[in-house]
């Protein structure tokens, strides 16, 4: 049970979180995407907040700002979540079109009041779960896709809700966080999804 619980903390980790929203509005939409659309779309989705991050998290280790890449120490998260928001913005500003991709644009203009948020906390040396951030984020914009298309995907809903019990409980065991930073996390990431639905939905 305890490598259950330590293995949700990494197949639920908060890099994989805008991919992984980005996919289920690929698989859900009814409307038609050219699939080297999609390709294209996925490869920049994963250079941008997956590759990159990854890159710096190993030169910050080698100069020594910071230790692991839970980033434990509250201090080590000021330059990963200043990077985070700048690369959300970058892929606002040349990724997703509001016009042409509405869901995906306020997904991830969703994602920037997240990670901005993270960043205010940090300033004020309060660590919220980045975790449960991402997993409530993509749960709440799922939910959102479900209304917005009149579709039913309530067994992707029903994973998503398992997965946020799974990245908590994983987060709580391993002591990584207190249960008001698991709280926080949740606030951060679902409520910027569910404020920005007024521009989409």
């Amino acid at each position: 049970m305890k490598h259950f619980l330590r293995f949700g903390a990494f197949a639920l980790h908060p890099l994989l979180m805008p991919l992984l929203g980005m996919v289920i509005y690929y698989y859900v939409t009814p409307r038609f995407v050219d699939s080297s659309v999609i390709q294209s779309k996925v490869l920049a989705i994963l250079i941008i907040t997956l590759f990159v991050p990854i890159v710096t998290y190993f030169i910050l280790k080698n100069v020594g700002w910071v230790t692991n890449i839970q980033l434990g120490d509250v201090r080590e998260r000021k330059i990963p979540l200043m990077l985070q928001c700048l690369l959300v913005l970058l892929i606002i500003k040349t990724v997703f079109d509001p016009y042409d991709n509405p869901e995906l644009y306020f997904f991830f203009v969703g994602i920037l009041f997240s990670a901005f948020s993270a960043l205010l906390l940090v300033l004020f040396r309060v660590k919220a779960s980045l975790h449960q951030m991402g997993i409530a984020g993509v749960t709440m914009f799922v939910i959102a896709l479900s209304i917005h298309f009149k579709v039913n995907i309530l067994p992707w809903i029903a994973l998503l809700l398992f997965a946020n019990g799974w990245v908590a409980s994983s987060r709580l065991s391993t002591r990584a966080h207190t249960f008001p930073e698991i709280v926080m996390g949740f606030v951060i990431g679902f409520f910027p999804q569910l404020i920005v639905l007024n521009l989409w939905l």
